[in-house]
């Protein structure tokens, strides 16, 4: 990424997890300004990073190329609305990383004509693993799509998708899949407690086992299912626990799930994207 100035509008675990990427990355700290309400947030992460802190978000749009929206959906308009006036005398690219948020909504609140990208990070972002989903409008052209893609790739991997709609699906799917994750290692890891392993030796092969597939599964070219099936020897007790899975519908259960949480995406983004 050129060395632009990018700044963040609210400091929170996000926007602090970017900046940590970034400046881990070698970015220049001096490059980057950062806006919150909480006086202690500025002060981690000036502290922390080195970077140059203000109160006034305004001030903050008003030095940006890259402007990075991180404050919660539910004040997102006010603030948007706050900082208009600068944002449009300088022109940044607009970053959104508030979950619900539609591109319409942000032209609304911060005036028409800007390259605005939308993005949907999860939280292991937050431990530099995560997967951002991003759709930018007809104003971004190829070289900001690179800088804002240099800016999400500090955190994890980036996907860019052509329909903003497809924001929804990624929601439902990386935004929420941590949590599905979680679930399904919870409870493993009762079910191993209830056949005798200790709790912290279920708890640590639980992890270890759950590292280890989605590692082998980002260095194969092979799918899921191909990979499932080179682990299920006929006969054996992982075919067993396989049927135990199918007969009770699992991957049905997902595909209920991930439909719901698209579904509840598009009513969140309708709520909050309302004048």
């Amino acid at each position: 990424m050129t060395q632009q100035q990018i700044g963040f509008i609210g400091g929170g675990n996000m926007a602090s997890s970017l900046i940590g990427g970034l400046v881990s990355n070698g970015y220049p700290a001096e490059k980057i300004t950062v806006s919150d309400l909480d006086a202690e947030k500025r002060t981690y992460l000036s502290d922390t990073f080195g970077v140059t802190v203000l109160e006034d978000s305004a001030n903050v749009a008003a030095l940006a190329d890259i402007l990075v929206l991180a404050v919660k959906p539910q004040v997102m308009q006010s603030v948007a609305i706050s900082i208009g006036a600068s944002v449009q005398k300088k022109k940044p690219v607009v970053v959104s990383i508030a979950a619900g948020i539609r591109v319409d909504a942000l032209e609304r609140w911060l005036g028409e004509g800007l390259a605005v990208v939308r993005c949907m990070p999860n939280t292991p972002a937050l431990v530099k693993t995560g997967a951002t989903g991003l759709y930018a409008n007809a104003q971004v052209d190829d070289n900001q799509k690179d800088q804002v893609e240099s800016l999400l790739r500090a955190v994890g991997v980036t996907v860019w998708v052509s329909s903003e709609n497809d924001l929804d699906a990624v929601t439902a799917l990386s935004g929420s899949g941590p949590a599905y994750f979680f679930m399904v290692m919870e409870a493993l890891e009762e079910a191993a407690i209830a056949a005798g392993l200790d709790q912290k030796v279920a708890q640590l092969l639980t992890q270890e086992t759950a590292l280890g597939s989605a590692k082998m599964a980002l260095e194969s070219s092979e799918s899921a299912g191909v990979l499932r099936q080179r682990v299920t020897s006929p006969g054996g007790t992982t075919e067993r626990a396989i049927g135990i899975l199918e007969e009770k519908g699992l991957k049905d259960i997902f595909h209920q799930a991930v439909l719901a949480a698209k579904q509840r995406s598009v009513e969140l983004s309708d709520e909050l994207g309302k004048s």
